[in-house]
């Protein structure tokens, strides 16, 4: 399973280099992609198949407040926040690198675009993304035998997006993640989903935003859910402005994809927001 992860991050060095070939050969259709099918480099919780340019630095704050269900009590979601710090970069054109920190995991990842949605040719983008997280949430108190490695969980993803019109995308996202660790001893540390996402735009600088993640081979007795965002993307000059509600307080893949606990039908969903400055 490490091998496949391993080959997960090599991956675009080796796209990369079949590109350079291909470039050679065809550049008109290099001269006709289509771009910005999505203007965030996140749908909301699910990633777009956006790449930050080369040289380009974002730094992103990620905030989900408590659960809304609570009510005055938790002071509708004020207390028991999650917040995640986040820096990308944009090492090539065709390769971003991020590190996070949240008070759920340390997160690190990858994304690279292995081909692109050409006009009147190709007609879809296809990104890679892979991330290593750390988990923070185990505690030695409760296992004495933890070791670094047991945290650590490994995810993989090929991004699919197409730009149908300027108004709509949408994108799919067959996953793969691996928990070094699981606390639940029925489920599977290999786990599957499977993500979908889509953008409407609503004017010149709103858009709907929506993503929802289905996970394939949970355990049976497991409590948690199937992540449901729903928001709004406000485009103010040089950063995006993310406002959603969201079945899930986890930011990092590993936290949305198999640990979601809302539920919409029950009223238990996290208000948040991505705020996104480019540098």
């Amino acid at each position: 399973m490490k091998k496949l992860f391993l080959l997960l991050f090599l991956l675009p060095l080796l796209s990369h280099s079949q590109t350079d070939l291909l470039s050679g050969i065809d550049t008109v259709a290099t001269n006709q992609k289509v771009v910005s099918a999505f203007k965030g480099l996140k749908i909301v919780n699910l990633e777009s198949t956006k790449l930050a340019a080369k040289g380009d630095l974002y730094f992103i704050v990620a905030h989900r407040f408590g659960s809304v269900k609570d009510g005055f009590e938790g002071f509708f979601g004020l207390d028991n926040a999650n917040t995640q710090i986040k820096f990308v970069y944009g090492l090539k054109e065709w390769l971003t690198i991020s590190a996070a920190r949240s008070e759920l995991a340390y997160d690190f990842s990858t994304k690279y675009t292995l081909l692109s949605q050409v006009k009147d040719g190709f007609p879809v983008t296809i990104a890679g993304f892979t991330s290593l997280a750390i988990n923070n949430t185990l505690k030695e108190s409760l296992y004495p035998k933890l070791t670094f490695d047991n945290r650590l969980t490994y995810v993989g993803q090929l991004l699919i997006s197409r730009k149908y019109s300027d108004k709509l995308s949408l994108e799919i996202a067959p996953t793969i993640f691996h928990e070094n660790f699981n606390e639940n001893p029925i489920q599977d540390n290999t786990q599957y989903a499977i993500g979908f996402g889509g953008r409407y735009k609503l004017s010149k600088r709103w858009s709907l935003n929506i993503d929802y993640a289905a996970h394939l081979n949970r355990g049976s007795n497991s409590v948690f859910k199937n992540p449901l965002s729903i928001g709004f993307d406000l485009e103010t000059g040089g950063h995006v402005f993310q406002m959603h509600f969201t079945s899930s307080q986890g930011i990092h893949e590993a936290g949305y994809l198999g640990q979601t606990t809302g539920d919409w039908a029950k009223g238990d969903v996290f208000f948040g927001f991505n705020l996104l400055r480019a540098f």
